[in-house]
């Protein structure tokens, strides 16, 4: 049963028509989805199932849903567990948690029947950014039923420096069994990124516009935001992306798009996935950084053009 949830449409500046929603998961865990439709409802194209990042949040694709209501797409994304105005998972609210990795398919199967209620338009098509395209390629693996998929700058692996891999590996998995895992991981912060770092040499658009439409939604409301991972968190990452790695890629028709200057995901993993997608193009986008779906206007225009096109082949 859908209820009416807080969202913050102005401030996320996507179509006129969105509103939200919270949903139960089966294991009865509160979350809250965002729903955008097209002005004319007669042409709808599809629906976009909009899977976010860790740390994100529904309002902040307000713009690229605007992008696809412009050619006819509604979207539904999601707060995941323990993010955005989702449940919390732990005391300390800015840490970022969860459980298992696969309590995560359970928000997806969540967000299927919030779609069914919604009267959400087929065919669906999924568009999925880092650990939303982790737990997208783990949905494609299980029968989501899209009709295509797009990634941007996906979750496969995490990038670590070689020293440390070995040594946040061991950490990781060893304070998850001591049931102690639900500490900040080593090297990352408290606060969330974009109130923490400056423009200058930041990890997510090389765009100054962009960076300020980031920073003044956390700046408005804090309580959608996340702060860096558990040590559970990463271990229960690690475990998904080693799991998935070995797994053959999906037969949906898929592309992807990765900036030349990432530095938070794995790429060697993305580009060991896409070159074995025997149905799947990968993207390199030049310069660009984690966030290729919030970079320079150029950049953005070029990557919805593609998108759009993509949905509709």
């Amino acid at each position: 049963m859908l209820t009416e949830a807080p969202f913050f449409n102005e401030m996320s500046e996507g179509p006129e028509k969105g509103r939200a929603f919270w949903i139960q998961s089966f294991d009865d865990k509160r979350l809250r989805v965002g729903y955008w439709e097209p002005q004319n409802a007669k042409s709808v194209k599809g629906t976009v199932l909009l899977f976010p990042g860790r740390t994100e949040y529904i309002e902040k694709y307000g713009r690229t849903a605007k992008a696809l209501a412009d050619d006819g797409f509604a979207t539904l994304a999601i707060d995941w567990r323990g993010q955005g105005l989702a449940d919390r998972l732990t005391d300390d609210r800015m840490l970022g948690y969860v459980g298992k990795f696969a309590d995560y398919q359970l928000d997806v199967k969540a967000v299927l029947a919030a779609a069914k209620e919604l009267g959400a338009p087929e065919p669906y098509h999924l568009l999925a950014h880092s650990m939303g395209g982790c737990i997208g390629l783990r949905a494609l693996h299980d029968g989501l039923p899209v009709a295509s998929a797009v990634f941007s700058a996906p979750m496969w692996g995490i990038k670590l420096a070689p020293a440390m891999r070995p040594v946040a590996t061991v950490l990781a998995a060893v304070t998850s069994r001591l049931g102690i895992g639900a500490r900040l991981a080593p090297g990352t912060s408290a606060t969330t990124y974009v109130l923490d770092a400056p423009f200058e040499g930041n990890s997510l658009t090389t765009d100054p516009e962009m960076w300020d439409y980031m920073k003044r939604q956390a700046q408005e409301q804090p309580k959608l935001t996340l702060a860096g991972p558990s040590l559970h968190w990463l271990h229960e990452a690690l475990v998904e992306c080693k799991a998935l790695a070995a797994l053959p890629a999906p037969t949906t028709r898929t592309l992807t798009f990765l900036g030349t200057n990432e530095r938070i995901v794995d790429a060697p993993s993305v580009h060991v996935k896409m070159s074995g997608w025997s149905n799947g193009t990968l993207q390199m986008v030049e310069g660009a950084e984690h966030e290729v779906l919030m970079e320079t206007s150029e950049n953005r225009s070029r990557i919805h053009a593609q998108i759009l096109a993509f949905f509709q082949v």
